[in-house]
């Protein structure tokens, strides 16, 4: 009756969230509507945010992603690997929640991942809002937002139960990733030493290097993880997927990793390649054998 009642109210949820918006509008939500902690100012790019695209009402599953395009950690390709990526989910009946996040030259770690759990506290904090089952919630992130989202899968916590914020109860851990050609390595030959210096700084100190090479953090806690990468990428080699697909190996961590002889960086969906176009299907797979996608 418990369960029953739950998804009643999730049911509920989703109705009235899309009655609320057209279909297919968007809402821009303010993570801090009060101010972002550390924030440099109060222009647009001190504001981050989440776009929220919920899925037609009768196509909705539950499941959510939320969204981190790349940019090198110095700016976001909102377009291709944003709000197509947000339409590709809702498509599959997935609410997509396209981050905002702080980037340099403003801002640097760990405002960028500050930013990431706060996404993701928000979303499962708002769950019954916005029709979505706090249990399958996941992160999606392209190059250096693939960073971002590996770094918010391995490092994360349950929430304070004691925050006055009820968005800070929330645990931040993510149920599942979604990598797609990510900067994964700070230390290796394979390190995209762009993303890593606005992350980072010019020389930052070995301890912070190796505390954000996403490979080195890997626990039988991270989640569960889908990878993409292509083999002819020169500006994050796919030996970054590699040794993240690697650690989770080890550590026992469900994963699934697709290394495609030819693609290079930044393809997105790859509407226009009809081998890499494969992976959009390829994952809607995985999360519908995992759970995340259910009828």
């Amino acid at each position: 009756m418990v369960c029953n009642a739950w998804w009643g109210l999730l049911a509920l949820g989703a109705l009235l969230a899309a009655a609320s918006a057209e279909a297919g509008e968007p809402r821009v939500e303010l993570l801090w509507p009060e101010g972002a902690p550390g924030a440099a100012g109060a222009e647009e790019a001190d504001k981050p945010s989440l776009t929220v695209w919920l899925a037609p009402a009768d196509k909705a599953n539950g499941a959510a992603v939320v969204i981190c395009p790349g940019g090198g950690y110095g700016g976001l390709a909102i377009g291709h690997e944003g709000k197509d990526v947000a339409a590709w989910l809702n498509s599959n009946g997935v609410a997509g929640f396209m981050l905002k996040y702080r980037h340099a030259p403003r801002y640097r770690h760990p405002i960028p991942l500050q930013d990431a759990q706060r996404a993701i506290r928000t979303v499962r904090s708002r769950a019954k809002d916005w029709g979505v089952d706090p249990a399958r919630i996941g992160i999606l992130g392209f190059s250096a937002g693939g960073h971002l989202a590996s770094t918010v899968g391995t490092k994360f916590d349950e929430g304070n139960p004691d925050a006055t914020d009820p968005i800070d109860r929330a645990s931040c851990r993510p149920d599942f990733m979604v990598l797609v050609y990510p900067v994964i390595s700070f230390t290796t030959k394979y390190a995209h030493a762009g993303s890593r210096a606005n992350l980072l700084g010019k020389n930052p100190a070995p301890e912070l290097v190796e505390g954000l090479s996403s490979e080195k953090q890997v626990t039988a806690k991270t989640p569960p993880t889908f990878l993409i990468h292509g083999g002819a990428d020169t500006g994050v080699p796919p030996e970054n997927s590699v040794l993240f697909y690697m650690a989770l190996r080890e550590a026992k961590v469900p994963a699934e990793l697709h290394l495609y002889e030819k693609g290079g960086h930044g393809f997105g969906l790859a509407p226009g390649d009809p081998v890499l176009s494969t992976w959009p299907a390829r994952c809607i797979e995985w999360m519908r054998a995992r759970g995340i996608i259910k009828p």
